[in-house]
């Protein structure tokens, strides 16, 4: 974003491209696929040959806000230090108020703009995960079940319901936009019956994505409209294939594609290189995508209170790097029953599904988020069914941190099945130069297939605290 005076975050005026898109979206298409199920249905079984990296289905109480361990909420009008009403000139104050943000006990977010005039109030929430990104040679999908503000015409003026992705080396930042990547999965405005999928990468203005444009294109949503009814919106970045791609769909119906042939070397790697990406939900009223095809929104016409309803977010990978769609993967070993970890993936040590004597803290390391701390000799984190395919993964890397005292370290292991069995791995850690000076340390592995409990387990010849782990992975 450089020193530009008005640098969006997101959701730039688009005015070139959007003028004769709004006439597309008018188009009438036959369609194939139409959304269907309950309100609040469940975040759908994880098809063969695909793990579930993670997902929220928004189960809790009626009025309760969504969970602190998935979502960091978003107030005011800005990051602090970051550009004035999010880079984009929408008007809302975002707030953490249930009337703006809560859950409605049925399965589903409700994310509802209030106010009148210039005066309003919606909500923006975003992962505490900020690794969103696939393995070498995988597919990463990012999908959610999505209901637009039921509101249209003039009533709708001002409304910017958005689904969307942002690199993670924005966080903490606020000015490096559009260089570290953003994905726009779905985004709508003013109730038109549209979903527009955008990448935005490179330098603003200009540059290979065209900013502040981006790269991006438009369809109805299949069936019934956008607003009516709920739709699945999905987001693919695919390293199976040579050139890499990314693809946008509504329903299971692809509307748009990026190659990576269509970017310079550097451009893609800014976007893909670092630690992944982080999820967003939000609401805006007024800015420049809505105030280019609208006029300067919200109006007096605009009405109070539409929700935008999210059933369930989920991002899975796919295990074998396969090209086909999710749909109709080709078959390897299952994940097992409730999803697991993708033991390719990357998996954040305060994902555990148990341990005994270690803490949590927030993290400096790149992706924010937090690292399990407090970890001395005895200690162990277990990761129930982690998947490792047919393929046995014969390495595995962890991201550690020490500020340990002279001469305490110990040994980081990998244990299947019991924290007693023998360790199949392990690497020596010292002082890395402090509790958050974090180094990433590989290890070679006895090869391993199929699905297993993963022990990590810690040990030393002294009774202090030798080390602080933020995240592992295991590959080939």
């Amino acid at each position: 974003m450089g020193t530009s005076t008005n640098p969006p975050a997101r959701g730039r005026p688009r005015l070139r491209a959007l003028l004769t898109a709004i006439g597309a979206a008018m188009l009438p298409v036959i369609v194939m696929a139409v959304a269907g199920g309950p309100a609040g249905a469940a975040v759908p079984p994880t098809p063969s040959g695909w793990s579930l990296v993670w997902s929220d289905d928004f189960n809790g109480a009626s009025g309760s806000l969504p969970s602190s361990a998935n979502w960091i909420i978003d107030t005011g009008h800005g990051y602090p230090g970051g550009p004035g009403n999010w880079g984009t000139g929408e008007i809302q104050n975002y707030t953490s108020s249930p009337s703006n943000l809560s859950l409605d006990g049925s399965g589903n977010l409700r994310i509802t703009p209030i106010g009148s005039g210039q005066n309003w109030t919606s909500a923006r929430i975003e992962t505490r995960r900020a690794d969103f990104k696939p393995a070498a040679g995988r597919v990463l999908r990012i999908e959610g079940r999505i209901q637009m503000p039921n509101v249209t015409g003039n009533a709708a003026l001002g409304y910017w319901p958005a689904f969307w992705a942002l690199g993670a080396p924005y966080r903490g930042n606020y000015w490096n936009w559009p260089a570290t990547g953003e994905f726009d999965i779905m985004e709508n405005v003013n109730g038109i019956n549209a979903v527009w999928g955008v990448l935005h990468c490179g330098v603003n203005p200009g540059g290979p994505c065209n900013e502040t444009s981006g790269l991006g294109a438009n369809r109805p949503c299949p069936g019934s409209t956008c607003q009516s009814a709920f739709h699945t919106y999905r987001f693919e970045w695919d390293t199976a294939v040579t050139p890499n791609q990314l693809r946008w769909y509504v329903d299971g119906q692809q509307f748009h594609s990026v190659s990576q042939s269509q970017l310079d070397a550097g451009t893609w790697a800014n976007m893909t290189s670092h630690a992944g990406y982080f999820i967003l939900l939000n609401v805006a009223m007024g800015g420049a995508f809505p105030n280019a095809l609208g006029g300067s929104t919200p109006t007096a016409a605009t009405v109070s209170g539409r929700p935008m309803v999210v059933d369930y977010v989920a991002v899975w990978q796919s295990g074998t790097g396969t090209t086909n769609p999710p749909t109709t993967p080709t078959p390897t070993t299952s994940p097992p029953p409730g999803g697991g970890f993708d033991a390719r993936s990357t998996i954040q040590a305060e994902s555990n599904s148990a341990q005994s004597g270690t803490g949590v803290e927030t993290t400096s390391d790149s992706g924010g988020g937090q690292n399990v701390s407090q970890i001395g000799n005895g200690d162990w984190l277990r990761y129930d069914r982690v998947n490792f395919g047919t393929s046995a993964a014969t390495q595995f890397k962890a991201r550690v941190a020490s500020g340990a005292a002279g001469g305490v370290s110990g040994l980081v292991q990998v244990r299947l099945d019991s924290p007693s069995a023998a360790p199949i791995g392990d690497f020596a850690v010292g002082n890395t130069g402090g509790w958050q000076s974090w180094r990433t340390i590989p290890a070679n592995i006895a090869g391993v297939t199929g699905t297993h409990t993963v022990y990590i387990t810690f040990s030393s010849g002294q009774p202090a605290d030798f080390v602080n782990l933020n995240w592992f992975t295991f590959g080939n």
